[in-house]
C-alpha cells in the first residue's frame, strides 16, 4: 500500500513566521486592514502547504471570509457612527451656547422673586375656560391666587409682581406655584412650568447643560419653550 508523505507541511512557527514576518519586526497597532492581510497571507500559507488527500474545505475558506467582512464591516459602521455622534455633538454645543442669556420654559414648579417682579409657566394638555395659579411662601402658604383666564392648550407665561391677596408688596426670595385649570367645570391636566434665564452652558457626561441661576441646572433637551 502506498503511503503519502506530507514533506511541504509547515511548522507553527513557519506560519507565523509567514503571518508575521521576521521577529524583528516592530510590533504596530492592530488594524482592520492589517487583519486582512494577515488573514490572506495565513490563508495562502495553508494553501500552499495542504495535504493533496486532504485540501482545505471550501466552505470554511468561505465563512472565514465571511467573518472577515463581518468584523470590518462593523468596524467601518462604528466609525462612521463615532463621526456622525461627533458632529451631533458639535451641533448641540454651538446651539447650547446660543442660548446664553436667553430665557427658557422648563419643568418645574418655582417661583423666585427677584427686584420684586417673577415670571412663571404652565403646560395644558387641553384648551381650558379657566385657569388658576396659586402662591405659596417658603413654608407652603399661599400668598395670593391669580386668575389668568381662559387659556388655550400648550405652553404659557404669565407674571406676578410680587404682591400677596392684600397688595402688599412681599420680599424677594423663594417662592413656589401650582396650576388648577377647567373647562365647563371638569378638570383639565395641567402642569407648572418654571421660567430662567440661561447664564452658562455646562457639559456633562449625559450632555449640555443649561445653568438657569437660582432654578439650577437643566438638560439642553429638557426645554420645553424659549422665551
Amino acid at each position: 500500500m502506498a503511503s503519502v508523505s506530507n514533506t511541504t507541511t509547515t511548522s507553527a512557527a513557519d506560519t507565523f513566521a509567514a503571518i508575521n514576518g521576521s521577529s524583528s519586526t516592530k510590533k504596530t497597532t492592530s488594524t482592520t486592514e492589517d487583519q486582512e492581510n494577515k488573514f490572506l497571507r495565513l490563508l495562502m500559507t495553508q494553501i500552499k502547504n495542504q495535504d493533496p488527500l486532504n485540501p482545505m474545505d471550501n466552505a470554511a475558506v468561505t465563512t472565514q471570509l465571511a467573518q472577515l467582512n463581518t468584523v470590518s464591516g462593523i468596524e467601518k459602521l462604528n466609525a462612521t457612527m463615532s463621526q456622525l455622534l461627533d458632529g451631533y455633538n458639535e451641533t448641540q454645543a454651538i446651539q447650547s451656547a446660543g442660548m446664553i442669556g436667553k430665557n427658557v420654559m422648563v419643568a418645574g414648579n418655582k417661583l423666585p422673586l427677584v427686584s420684586g417682579q417673577s415670571v412663571g409657566g404652565a403646560f395644558l394638555d387641553a384648551a381650558a375656560d379657566k385657569v388658576t395659579v396659586n402662591i405659596k411662601d417658603s413654608a407652603g402658604k399661599i400668598v395670593n391666587t391669580e386668575e389668568l383666564g381662559a387659556r388655550d392648550a400648550g405652553s404659557f407665561y404669565f407674571a406676578w409682581d410680587g404682591k400677596d391677596a392684600a397688595g402688599t408688596q412681599l420680599k424677594d426670595g423663594s417662592y413656589t406655584f401650582t396650576v388648577d385649570a377647567s373647562i365647563a367645570g371638569k378638570k383639565v391636566a395641567a402642569s407648572a412650568m418654571q421660567v430662567g434665564t440661561v447664564s452658562a452652558v455646562i457639559r456633562s457626561k449625559s450632555g449640555f447643560l443649561l445653568d438657569l441661576g437660582a432654578l439650577g441646572e437643566v438638560a439642553f433637551k429638557d426645554v420645553q419653550q424659549i422665551l
